[in-house]
């Protein structure tokens, strides 16, 4: 699973970033970025990621 997150609609709150800095991180724009994909150890924490974002800007592909 790669999670994809959406620039148009993230608002920077860097909710996933902290959450699971191995995956998400922020971009010069201050927006979110998905720079790795999802391991076994950390499908959790990344599926904690796209369920907690308050634009829903994160999705799994």
């Amino acid at each position: 699973m790669r999670a994809v997150v959406d620039k148009d609609t993230c608002i920077g709150c860097g909710l996933c970033a902290s959450t699971e800095p191995d995956v998400f991180k922020m971009d010069d724009d201050g927006k979110a970025v998905s720079f790795a994909d999802t391991t076994e150890e950390n499908k959790d924490s990344v599926q904690t990621c796209i369920d907690g974002c308050p634009v829903n800007a994160i999705s799994a592909e």
